[in-house]
């Protein structure tokens, strides 16, 4: 499968020079038997047409849903017009988009930095899982969805992040954590932005228990080849 990513942000430059960039990391994700072209969208680079790729993941971005950007009213009308027509994942940043897109609202928490390894409970079971059992993943954001889309069904929650992921039947499926992030990475990341985020340290050690990156991968993995949308 061809998948096109939508890139909306980069991590920081020393850091993208370190570990790659958020493009490659999706690609690495989504591994063998897929072959990825990345569209720079912030930088007005776009797919010719939403049909131009089976499917599309959404990256994660330093940049909020609500800010006054050129190219976010476009990407949510590419969402828009891509819906149903491509199968769409959206990671942190693409999570928010998404929800924004299909009628959603997204706001910067009241409740701060989300950093650290953060355990979701599953909601429901869709062919592409393998069961319920909850999943703890790496996170690192400040706004978050506080209305979903109203034909959105949400998949996974916590305390902290109640919509932490929507589903869209066989056609869209979005997610506030980061699977793309490998502990060092992550680690990293959160040293990067201590001046910034609570807890730095605790963060970082949360990320030596064992985590579900792989297992969320395999799921987006089934999402995107399953029958369904084209």
């Amino acid at each position: 499968m061809h998948v096109g990513i939508l890139v909306t942000g980069d991590p920081p430059p020393a850091l993208a020079e370190r570990f790659g960039r958020y493009d490659a990391m999706i690609a690495a994700l989504l591994g063998a038997g897929f072959t990825t072209t990345a569209y720079r969208v912030a930088e007005g680079d776009w797919p010719a047409a939403p049909d131009a790729h089976p499917a599309y993941v959404i990256t994660g971005s330093s940049a909020g849903v609500y800010d006054d950007l050129p190219w976010i009213a476009p990407l949510k009308q590419f969402l828009r017009d891509a819906r149903g027509v491509a199968k769409l994942v959206g990671i942190c940043f693409g999570h928010q988009i998404m929800a924004e897109a299909f009628g959603g609202r997204v706001e910067k928490s009241d409740k701060g930095w989300g950093v650290g390894l953060h355990r979701y409970d599953m909601l429901a079971e869709r062919p592409w899982m393998d069961g319920t059992a909850p999943i703890a993943i790496a996170v690192s954001h400040q706004d978050q969805v506080v209305a979903p889309p109203p034909d959105a069904e949400v998949l996974a929650s916590c305390e902290f992040t109640p919509y932490a992921m929507l589903g869209w039947g066989d056609e869209a499926l979005s997610m506030q954590c980061h699977p793309e992030f490998a502990p060092g990475f992550a680690a990293a990341l959160y040293d990067s932005r201590r001046e910034r985020i609570p807890d730095a340290d605790g963060a970082i050690a949360s990320l030596a228990a064992p985590n579900d990156e792989t297992r969320v991968a395999g799921w987006i993995r089934r999402f995107l080849t399953e029958p369904g949308t084209r």
